[in-house]
């Protein structure tokens, strides 16, 4: 299975950087690698079973005791 997720991320890399390179888009091409990799990294991690980070715990655990305090009559 992670072999075709590597192959599906090759092959987008293979449709899109060279169009990126030849029109000299540097900043788009910088772009699309940090997108590319950030999909990589959410990725491979499920294909292996591992559940990824929620971006969103470090907000509710800031907010929970507010939001306890606001309950409150």
């Amino acid at each position: 299975m992670i072999v075709l997720v590597l192959l599906g991320f090759a092959l987008i890399i293979w449709l899109e950087a060279p169009g990126l390179v030849k029109k000299k888009m540097w900043r788009e091409l910088v772009a699309f690698s940090v997108f590319l990799a950030i999909g990589m990294a959410l990725t491979i991690p499920q294909v292996y079973g591992i559940r990824p980070f929620k971006p969103n715990a470090p907000i509710e655990a800031l907010f929970k005791p507010l939001a306890e305090l606001l309950k409150k009559p």
